[in-house]
């Protein structure tokens, strides 16, 4: 089986190969968790912020927030550096932002954002 993506809205289909498609869909699944998305809304904003400004600048508490950037980490979407005792968080995968991007001008497109 070949999936089938589009690179944007209006432009050509791109061919997955099957042994690809699992891996797509694990990816989105992980980007499926609002306080992931948020969490990626703060880091391509602010790059290179500790847990602490992040749980803040989210809402959430910042062992939820390092749980989550720990998924995030796994799969190579954000990094982390170290800045003497302090850890600071950035977005590592550089395809995050034009994907972000690309879903939400199709929402605005659509009359939903």
């Amino acid at each position: 089986m070949i999936a089938q993506l589009r690179t944007s809205v209006y432009s050509d289909v791109v061919t997955v190969p099957a042994g690809l498609v699992e891996e797509v869909a694990r990816r989105f699944a992980l980007l499926s968790d609002p306080t992931r998305l948020r969490i990626l809304d703060v880091l391509l904003d602010r790059d290179d912020i500790t847990v602490t400004e992040l749980a803040g600048a989210v809402g959430e508490a910042a062992p939820n927030v390092s749980q989550h950037l720990s998924r995030l980490l796994a799969a190579d979407i954000v990094g982390r550096r170290r800045d003497g005792r302090t850890v600071r968080y950035s977005v590592a995968d550089p395809t995050i932002r034009p994907l972000c991007d690309l879903v939400c001008q199709a929402l605005s497109a659509r009359g939903q954002a």
